[in-house]
C-alpha cells in the first residue's frame, strides 16, 4: 500500500470516529423516532366500525388530560364527551384547523369552548391536518388515536376511514403530546366572543 492510500484510508478513519461520536453527542430525534411495541393495537375502519364510540370511551377514561388535534370538528358526540370530561375535572385543550374552523359553521368549537375545553386555532400551515387524540400522557395506561378520521358525521357514516389506537404507551403518548405542545406553542386562542 502506497503512502497515499495508507494516508487517505487513515483520513476516512477518523473522519468516521468524528462523525460517530457527533452522532452520538447529539439529542434524540422526534421526528421518526421509534418507539418500543409494549401496548395493545387496535385498528378501526368506517364504513363498519363505531370509531366515534371508541374515541368517546378512551376520553370518558381519561383521568388527567385530554390533548385534541382536529382538522374538521363537526362530530356533537365526541364533543360532548370532551365537555363531560373538563365538566369532572379533567384538563381538556383542542387544537384545531383555523381555516376548517371559519369555513364550517356547524363545527363545535364554539361549544367545546362554552363547555370549559380550552381551543386553540392553528393557522401556521397550509392546513393543520392533524386527527389525534392524547389521553393521559404521562400515566401507564396512555392512550394515543390517529388515523384518517376527522371528527365529524361524515367520516363516521360517509368516508372510508381509520384509526389505530395504541393502549399502555406513554413514550408514544408523550411524543404525540409534544408534538401538540409546539403547535400550540404558535397557535391562537379561540376568540371569547365566537364562544358567546
Amino acid at each position: 500500500m502506497s503512502a497515499a492510500s495508507a494516508a487517505a484510508r487513515t483520513l476516512a478513519i477518523v473522519a468516521l470516529a468524528v462523525c460517530a461520536n457527533a452522532v452520538a453527542d447529539s439529542p434524540a430525534p422526534t421526528a421518526g423516532a421509534r418507539f418500543a411495541a409494549t401496548s395493545s393495537i387496535e385498528t378501526a375502519f368506517t364504513p363498519g366500525d363505531r370509531i366515534d364510540n371508541l374515541i368517546i370511551a378512551a376520553i370518558a377514561a381519561a383521568k388527567r388530560e385530554v390533548l385534541v388535534n382536529a382538522y374538521s370538528f363537526t362530530q356533537r358526540s365526541i364533543a360532548r364527551a370532551l365537555i363531560a370530561a373538563r365538566k369532572r375535572g379533567v384538563s381538556v385543550q383542542v387544537i384545531a384547523d383555523s381555516q376548517q374552523a371559519a369555513t364550517l359553521p356547524q363545527n363545535v368549537l364554539g361549544e367545546l369552548a362554552k363547555g370549559g375545553v380550552t381551543v386553540w386555532l392553528d393557522a401556521n400551515y397550509q392546513a393543520a391536518h392533524n386527527k389525534v387524540v392524547i389521553v393521559d400522557a404521562d400515566a401507564p395506561n396512555a392512550t394515543t388515536i390517529t388515523g384518517s378520521y376527522n371528527f365529524t358525521f361524515s367520516a363516521q357514516w360517509h368516508n372510508a376511514e381509520n384509526v389505530v389506537i395504541l393502549r399502555d404507551n406513554r413514550d408514544v403518548a408523550r411524543a404525540y403530546r409534544d408534538n401538540w405542545l409546539r403547535l400550540k406553542a404558535k397557535a391562537t386562542p379561540w376568540p371569547a366572543a365566537k364562544a358567546d
